[in-house]
């Protein structure tokens, strides 16, 4: 497992995240332990979660399990220090902690929360979930509108949650900070701020980024070159879409697509065409879709990880082969006519 560092910092971090936001939905603990094992095995070190999982759904009785998942494996193993852990505070509307805004008081709260699930005295990474103004993510880009932000509002937070922020490194709770399906004009104004001394740097941008989602190619990406920030990519196969295991009548028993069925809005008239396109593409070159895709994202010209996610061991050791796999140009070529013709399907 090659390594790659986050930010500008000297957090080294394997160049595979493993993600955990189903551990209590549809993976159990000891299915999560065992996952956890095999990252582990397989030089895997870095692992995402956050205090309102598990997803497939969200519900408010279920928020902290899969982080007292982590940390009983924690307590079990002992090998916390073998781990670069990432969490976040859930934002504005959620279903954590009765739905408050990030604040710098709900900050500390749900810090402390999220310790104590997790059996340890510190995160090496604490990222905001979503903003409190608002974002674009989750397919609300569509009808997306920022005229009724208030700028000097949230620049107030911006600095007082730095503030926190600062604090919170010095006390040796956080190792660093990082952002979540924030915008550009968001990511710019976080450097600002901590540059001119209101608190720890910004080191990663935790967005959806997939051959099926591309809104980071933009000016997010320019930023993530030239700014030292590295994306965390969320759901590189697009929740299970280019596995190729769903068709428009095909929904895999146990899957996430049968617990939401349109997958966060994925599911489109226009997605089957996106999605056959790649994973026939995929089979014709003799590779596995799945590797390929996570493989594309890894292989991208800025700093990224992709974030890789899994109900069974063997769903887990398929998408680790991506690990040392490198696309051909012709293939990323191909995959550049692909996205031409099949833009923003959801």
């Amino acid at each position: 497992m090659t390594r790659k560092t986050l930010g500008n910092s000297d957090i080294s971090v394997s160049a595979i995240c493993l993600g955990t936001m189903t551990w209590g939905s549809q993976t159990d603990e000891a299915g999560g332990h065992a996952q956890m094992d095999m990252a582990l095995d397989h030089g895997v070190d870095f692992w995402d979660t956050a205090e309102m999982y598990p997803v497939n759904p969200v519900l408010a009785e279920t928020v902290g399990n899969t982080e007292a998942i982590i940390g009983s494996w924690f307590a079990a193993r002992g090998r916390r220090a073998d781990v670069v852990l990432a969490t976040k505070i859930a934002g504005k509307g959620g279903k954590a902690r009765g739905g408050e805004e990030i604040s710098p008081a709900s900050i500390r709260r749900a810090l402390e929360g999220s310790l104590t699930r997790l059996r340890t005295d510190y995160v090496d990474l604490y990222q905001f979930h979503w903003p409190n103004r608002g974002s674009y993510h989750f397919r609300q880009i569509w009808g997306f509108d920022a005229s009724r932000q208030d700028r000097a509002a949230t620049l107030q937070h911006m600095q007082d949650c730095l503030g926190t922020l600062g604090e919170l490194k010095a006390e040796g709770k956080i190792r660093a900070f990082g952002l979540s399906n924030e915008s550009a004009w968001g990511m710019a104004q976080w450097l600002r701020l901590a540059e001119a001394g209101a608190g720890p740097r910004p080191l990663a941008l935790q967005n959806e980024y997939s051959l099926l989602c591309r809104l980071y190619d933009g000016d997010l990406a320019e930023l993530g070159v030239n700014e030292q920030v590295t994306l965390l990519a969320y759901s590189p196969l697009a929740t299970g879409l280019l596995t190729g295991k769903y068709a428009p009548d095909i929904t895999p028993e146990g899957s996430r697509r049968a617990g939401t069925p349109e997958l966060g809005g994925r599911i489109t008239p226009r997605v089957w065409d996106a999605v056959a396109a790649y994973v026939d593409l995929a089979r014709v070159q003799g590779l596995d879709p799945v590797q390929m895709a996570v493989a594309w994202v890894m292989g991208r010209p800025f700093p990224v990880v992709p974030i890789i996610g899994a109900t069974t061991e063997a769903q887990l050791a398929r998408v680790l082969g991506a690990a040392d796999l490198v696309l051909a140009p012709d293939l990323r070529t191909a995959i550049d006519r692909i996205h031409k013709a099949h833009p923003m399907p959801y």
